[in-house]
């Protein structure tokens, strides 16, 4: 449900900025929907692998694969995530450090740091 709300936001942002892309405009708009795929496998991964400790490291994998589209996919990854967080904060008693943490990862993968620099010891291969 989390990320249908964030696609669903996604989707209009996209829709009433995209008046001003006449340059490039398909491509931004192809990569901020790849990206936005991208952000959506981390998560279903996050959530098959269920693991210790792993939520930055998807968090990072996400934004890093979603960042490697170009401006549209590092745009998706950043609105998601910003929408994740802002959610998650507002319904769930995690905290500000764990959000704070969980937005450094996100800046960390956009940024094209190593995602597996948050990767815990002992998540499979398979991630």
């Amino acid at each position: 449900m989390k990320f249908y709300n964030c696609m669903l936001l996604l989707s209009l942002v996209l829709c009433v900025s995209a008046q001003n892309w006449f340059t490039d405009a398909g491509s931004f708009i192809r990569d901020a929907y790849l990206g936005a795929e991208d952000m959506w496998r981390a998560y279903r991964d996050m959530r098959e692998a269920n693991y210790k400790n792993s939520d930055k490291y998807f968090h990072a994998r996400g934004n890093y694969d979603a960042a490697q589209r170009g401006p549209g996919g590092k745009w998706a990854a950043e609105v998601i995530s910003d929408a994740r967080e802002g959610w998650q904060s507002d319904v769930s008693d995690r905290g500000a450090e764990d959000t704070r943490q969980d937005q450094e990862a996100n800046a960390w993968g956009r940024s094209g740091g190593d995602p597996n620099h948050y990767r815990p010891e002992g998540l499979p291969s398979k991630y």
